[in-house]
């Protein structure tokens, strides 16, 4: 595939872990410090051959913009008033066949201290694992670091998560954080 060769041998990177065997997820992909991770993260997902759509925060879908997000795989989003992004990803996830929902926690460039769980409520609500997915420029790895399937609680789900990207390196390491915030 033109993605895998394009990712693996022109920009040389390795792709770590196995995607799991299943057929809907929430997917997290994280570090997310730069544009290039979406390039990264899009070559990866198309080289592993799963149908994955992106969620794009609703305000850069503006002209001409929304034509390259659309052509790209994202899906607008709003925030949690009216017809939010979890009711919207649930109703997706119940009527496809097949559907991995590919989102950065971190929510923007800078760094965060408390990650949007959105993504934990999403999985729960649609009950569909997590897969953790992760980009390390120090190494110049991507792929899965691994799958949450029990989502007994929301702090259990994030203390996994951060042990998963305890040691990766964002491109802008100064801009990354695993979360801190225990509220």
């Amino acid at each position: 595939m033109i993605s895998s060769f394009i990712l693996k041998y022109l920009l040389g990177w390795k792709i770590n872990g196995e995607f799991p065997a299943v057929k809907k997820s929430i997917i997290i992909f994280a570090p997310h410090t730069s544009y290039y991770d979406a390039l990264f993260g899009k070559l990866y997902f198309n080289s592993i051959g799963i149908k994955h759509r992106f969620l794009s925060k609703k305000e850069l879908f503006y002209f001409p913009m929304n034509i390259f997000l659309k052509w790209y795989g994202s899906i607008p989003v709003r925030g949690v008033t009216g017809s939010n992004a979890i009711y919207q990803v649930t109703r997706m996830l119940e009527v496809a066949q097949t559907l991995h929902i590919v989102l950065s926690p971190e929510g923007a460039f800078a760094k965060v201290i408390k990650w949007n769980k959105g993504f934990y409520y999403m999985a729960n609500k649609a009950n569909v694992p997590i897969v953790v997915g992760y980009l390390d420029y120090k190494k110049k790895e991507i792929g899965i670091k691994g799958v949450i399937d029990e989502h007994e609680n929301v702090r259990t789900v994030m203390d996994k998560v951060n042990t998963m990207y305890k040691d990766v390196t964002a491109k802008y390491p100064e801009n990354f954080s695993i979360e801190t915030n225990r509220s």
